[in-house]
């Protein structure tokens, strides 16, 4: 998976995701990899696992740009994908926030994605969303006062069932609705054509 960030009336720049790219190869080692690939910009999912330290060694050995990693999500390997949209779990979701501001200054990122997560059972949609949105504000000002971005992103219902924010549209209420400029939407074109279909059309 490349990701595309760019600015108007320039061409655009790629960065490599190194939970999606060279995976044959130990964590650490993937950033090499991009470097020889041509890639000066590199993206991931989580940093938490390994000191940031080793990462920034990785970054400024292969002269590579961080451009995005998430704010923690949960047991990843339980199969959570995200928990800013369970009211049973916004300590956790709080607690998580400045864990990723140190990483992101450390690493020299300057936006963070925040997954929502899926919708938990049994809770009512209006309370989801109410969970998300405060749960946004939150992590919203803290990025802030950090001079960071907040970024959501739509994930579609085919590849994670039960995913709550799963539409463009829905996402630009949500963030209306937190009212932070620092809170903007990461538009992901394979998502949004999965859910919202021929885009190209």
């Amino acid at each position: 998976k490349l990701h595309l960030h760019y600015k108007e009336n320039a061409m655009p720049k790629f960065a490599a995701n190194l939970s999606m790219l060279f995976t044959e190869l130990p964590f650490l080692d993937r950033f090499e990899a991009a470097a020889r690939a041509g890639f000066t910009a590199v993206e991931f999912l989580f940093p938490y696992a390994w000191p940031a330290q080793d990462i920034k060694q990785r970054l400024d050995a292969h002269g590579l740009k961080l451009v995005l990693h998430n704010l923690p999500a949960g047991d990843w390997a339980a199969g959570d994908r995200g928990i800013a949209c369970d009211p049973t779990r916004s300590a956790e979701f709080r607690a998580g926030v400045p864990r990723a501001v140190e990483y992101a200054r450390a690493l020299g990122v300057t936006q963070l994605n925040c997954l929502c997560g899926r919708a938990p059972a049994g809770v009512e949609d209006a309370t989801v969303r109410r969970t998300f949105v405060e749960n946004l504000r939150f992590a919203a000002a803290a990025l802030a006062e950090a001079g960071l971005r907040l970024l959501i992103e739509p994930i579609n219902r085919h590849d994670v069932p039960g995913f709550w924010l799963d539409r463009t549209a829905l996402a630009i209420s949500v963030l209306d609705e937190v009212g932070a400029d620092n809170a903007l939407v990461q538009y992901d074109v394979y998502h949004a054509q999965r859910t919202e279909a021929e885009l190209a059309a």
